[in-house]
């Protein structure tokens, strides 16, 4: 099956270079570009594309509003190609809470270079979202009770080491499913570390945005942190993110190195370094996304003795990732998203969970 995209930017560079690109794979294929929303919108009623490829500032509309109609209109994968700036980062998570599946990057200066040497992601990207169910996008983040979002908030008490620590993996839909897992936990909840595939220069502003909408603690893991309950740590992007042990305690360890998986952040990367250094006291979730990422970590986690999830086909945005893991038989138990928040707040262990839940 042949993936028809469509290009928004108002850069004629942009648009021809990604054009180049994406037209030499061979199942994917541009059917048009424009310089803003109301050019597309009009060329749309010709051929609708599979996959949108959207800037966001343009002139007459911006690409937040015009992302925010399609959704109404007609749901379509859509990913954002973002400016490499600060400013860039924050309407990217708007883009993100309003329904974009991706991101792609790109700097203001050496534009052809970086999106020449930038085409494997971008080819990945694509297919990614050519999967995307936008049906299970919407129905969960909707049915949010407004007691999840912070009356609580503030102040925060001081944070204890916890013994259990919960690992999550995951990819393309994952900014939306995290929004509604973390959403959901108080912040008795046990210490959480987070991979998500993201471009480097917005995993710090994502992670401050569910901050500002969680009771716990939200924020781009440091190297040398300790994991503690009720704070969440989130990969920063182009990094990988490990776990140590460190006495009776658990830090984490930011590094650079080699892709793993195809990405960096790998959850493999991280599902491998809970299972050495957490073992059975852990807790691995595998989540929305394309590819194989994590499944082999998470099968080195359960053998470890850890309590090992997969979110199930009904709920995810792409069912690749916890397909295969589940294929390997690395998950002890599929479970839809609503589900995960009970089960990461409990961080029970593997024996506990399959008892009560009677699953064997």
């Amino acid at each position: 099956m042949t993936i028809k995209v469509f290009v928004v930017d108002d850069s004629a560079v942009v648009r021809q270079v990604l054009t180049e690109q994406l037209n030499s794979f061979g199942n994917i294929q541009v059917i048009g570009s424009a310089r803003d929303p109301i050019y597309a919108r009009k060329a749309f009623d010709t051929q609708w594309p599979d996959v949108i490829i959207l800037d966001i500032e343009m002139p007459r509309m911006d690409g937040i509003t015009f992302l925010r109609q399609l959704m109404k209109e007609r749901p379509t994968p859509v990913i954002i190609c973002s400016t490499l700036t600060e400013k860039g980062a924050e309407v990217t998570m708007q883009a993100l809470s309003a329904g974009a599946v991706d991101i792609i990057t790109k700097p203001k200066m050496a534009l052809r270079q970086f999106l020449e040497e930038s085409k494997t992601l971008l080819g990945d990207a694509v297919k990614a979202a050519s999967y995307a169910r936008l049906d299970k996008l919407a129905a969960p983040l909707a049915k949010r009770p407004a007691d999840a979002v912070i009356a609580e908030r503030s102040p925060r008490p001081l944070v204890a080491t916890t013994d259990r620590v919960v690992a999550i993996g995951t990819s393309t839909g994952g900014t939306q499913a995290l929004e509604y897992i973390l959403t959901r936990l108080p912040r008795t909840t046990p210490g959480i570390v987070v991979v998500q595939h993201m471009p480097g220069q917005f995993t710090a502003a994502f992670a401050a945005r569910l901050n500002s909408l969680c009771a716990v603690e939200v924020r781009e893991a440091r190297s040398g942190e300790r994991v503690l309950s009720g704070q969440v740590l989130i990969a920063p992007g182009s990094a990988h993110l490990l776990l140590r042990r460190s006495g009776a305690q658990y830090v984490v360890e930011v590094k650079d190195g080699p892709l793993v998986s195809r990405h960096r952040p790998s959850v493999d990367v991280l599902f491998r370094s809970t299972a050495q250094a957490v073992g059975a006291n852990a807790v691995g979730i595998i989540m929305t996304g394309m590819g194989d990422d994590g499944a082999r970590g998470l099968l080195e986690m359960h053998e470890a003795g850890a309590l090992t999830i997969a979110q199930d086909e009904a709920t995810c945005i792409v069912y690749g990732m916890p397909k295969e893991a589940v294929k390997l038989g690395a998950a002890d138990a599929v479970i839809g998203l609503s589900e995960i928040p009970r089960v990461i707040q409990q961080a029970p262990s593997r024996a506990v969970y399959l008892h009560t839940t009677g699953r064997s």
